[in-house]
């Protein structure tokens, strides 16, 4: 009997956690102007940065710059987009409505979180596309497939990341969505995007540690320029599955903490 009730009640999760998903696909399709107008400027700003490589005539640091303006557009949208579903129910007044229907809350971040990964691989493909375009990028003998393992792997850990973080708009709707950008731009910081660790002031290296971007740029760049195999970067993938596995559990638990006591104090309310 247990079997029979476990089909449909995972149906039932599974097309609920989608309809979350298109309805945020359907909000872009109505900012699809200012969508626009966002990704011309994130792929201008990544060209840039890869010309910064070409100016010095340095072939390998113009890929490590491409490589890290693309895994950062990457991540970092990931990062926004969970961190921003609460302030977008807010600004479309729909905060109230959401969170007081009988759906379970894992049921709308899990779809939100599909949404995110689908949305930032999308936009991420076609920056890389638009540098190509420009770019004469030489990736003979990279291991493609071991990057998209990594690239998978770090998606769990920052969608945990955006799921604790979310806390924040949802605790403070002043405060909270100007914190989660603070947190976004000290990730960048601290994990290597544009350069080496190593050239961070020596009290700032050990939180690079923390940042399970730093690990995903460096496998990545491992894969893709230096020929890593798998043995390599397995201590690192490994890192980011446990990272992963900790940080998602450890997210709902703290949301749905935050939930309750947004509840109580009356701040689900439409502020924007």
């Amino acid at each position: 009997m247990q079997l029979v009730r476990t089909g449909p009640g995972f149906g039932k999760l599974v097309t609920a956690s989608y309809g979350f998903m298109e309805r945020n696909f359907t909000l872009v399709k109505r900012y699809l102007g200012w969508e626009i107008v966002f990704l011309a400027y994130t792929a201008v700003n990544s060209l840039s940065i890869a010309f910064i490589g070409i100016s010095v005539g340095n072939p390998q640091l113009t890929v490590f710059l491409v490589i890290g303006a693309l895994m950062w557009g990457f991540l970092g949208i990931l990062f926004h987009e969970v961190t921003e579903s609460v302030a977008w129910e807010r600004w479309e007044g729909t905060i109230e409505y959401t969170f007081m229907a009988p759906i379970r809350r894992f049921t709308m971040l899990i779809g939100t979180c599909f949404y995110a990964t689908v949305y930032g691989l999308v936009r991420s493909i076609v920056i890389l596309f638009v540098m190509f375009l420009f770019l004469d990028i030489n990736l003979v003998g990279a291991n493609w497939l071991a990057a998209v393992v990594i690239i998978m792997a770090s998606s769990l850990s920052f969608i945990g990341l955006g799921l604790i973080a979310a806390t924040l708009p949802l605790l403070s709707p002043e405060r909270g969505p100007q914190a989660t950008h603070i947190i976004q731009a000290l990730i960048m910081l601290v994990s290597g995007v544009y350069y080496d660790v190593s050239v961070l002031p020596a009290w700032l290296q050990p939180v690079s540690v923390i940042s399970p971007a730093t690990y995903t740029l460096r496998s990545v760049r491992a894969v893709l320029l230096g020929g890593a195999s798998w043995g390599d970067i397995l201590p690192d993938l490994g890192l980011l599955l446990v990272i992963g596995a900790a940080f998602i559990p450890l997210g709902l638990f703290i949301f749905n903490l935050a939930e309750q006591r947004a509840k109580r104090t009356g701040k689900l309310k439409r502020s924007g």
